[in-house]
């Protein structure tokens, strides 16, 4: 008697085989270097030393919690999140709606729009170091400049303690609106155009329209969009170890740039690789909260 084998025994294989090489990589690039990291946060690991590896326990964590650049660091992520992300969304949005009409050329202004997104973030961060340099040479003090009649006097954005942080995030927001743009119109583009002829039948005018059938109909997109730029908010260094360097006076330093200045610029491993943790679960936590909150304004 021959024995058939089932259907889904041969789906279950295609999708393990399919599902394989992403798991590969969260586990060799995700949890291994993560588990790496939570054990050596436990010691006093340090590059070029010759003390023994040994078992330092919370030592670290306390360290790091005493310290006051890490502590700003940590402020200024949570500001850096709290002011971006409702901007850049708020932003995208403008966009989309504005790209999503049907004229002429639109293909144009949407590239436009989307091609900071495909440059490294490198590459705009020297660009936007030029454009905040100081004196008449920086392109945005010459820009104020001009519209002022030469009443404005120069600044150092950069180095200057309350302008480096919101010069930088102004960086990321010019950099990554594209993309949330695009995720924006596409659910822009999903929303069936016999709702809108429906509101207008019942005399309901563009703002209307736009309160009672987008935004509630935009709301999947929108949760993405904020639950993404909120993890990116986070990730922030490129910008600053190339515009300030963390400076002055750690009024750019971010979680993230702690870290990696630790563990690579003055060798204590151990005590970055405590910093990653903590960035590890800090972004885990917010992005537990966020999708909780969204599941419960579904329901």
């Amino acid at each position: 008697m021959r024995i058939v084998p089932r259907r889904h025994s041969y789906e279950g294989l295609a999708g393990g085989l399919l599902a394989a090489p992403a798991a590969a990589c969260l586990i060799f690039f995700i949890a291994l270097p993560f588990l790496a990291a939570l054990f050596l946060s436990f010691t006093n690991y340090r590059l070029g030393s010759p003390l023994p590896l040994e078992f330092a326990g919370l030592r670290q964590y306390a360290r790091i919690f005493g310290d006051p650049g890490f502590i700003r660091a940590l402020l200024n992520n949570a500001l850096f999140a709290l002011l971006v992300v409702p901007v850049q969304t708020a932003l995208a949005l403008a966009l989309a709606v504005l790209v999503n009409r049907r004229l002429r050329g639109i293909a144009v202004f949407r590239t436009i729009f989307f091609a900071p997104v495909v440059f490294p973030l490198s590459l705009v961060a020297v660009v936007f170091t030029l454009i905040f340099a100081p004196g008449a040479q920086g392109t945005f003090n010459g820009l104020l400049e001009l519209l002022t009649l030469g009443a404005w006097e120069p600044v150092d954005f950069l180095h200057h303690p309350w302008l480096a942080l919101p010069a930088i995030m102004v960086t990321s927001i010019w950099q990554g609106v594209g993309f949330q743009m695009v995720v924006l119109l596409a659910g822009l583009q999903d929303i069936p155009r016999q709702l809108y002829d429906a509101a207008i039948v019942d005399g309901a005018g563009p703002w209307q329209c736009f309160r009672h059938v987008t935004l509630p109909l935009l709301r999947g997109p929108l949760i993405f969009v904020m639950i993404v730029t909120t993890i990116l908010s986070f990730r922030v260094f490129d910008q600053v170890r190339i515009m300030t360097g963390g400076g002055p006076h750690h009024a750019s330093t971010t979680v993230l740039f702690e870290s990696v200045q630790a563990a690579f610029d003055r060798g204590w491993v151990a005590r970055g690789a405590a910093m990653a943790v903590i960035f590890f679960v800090m972004v885990l936590a917010v992005t537990l909260i966020q999708r909780r909150l969204a599941r419960q304004e579904r329901t």
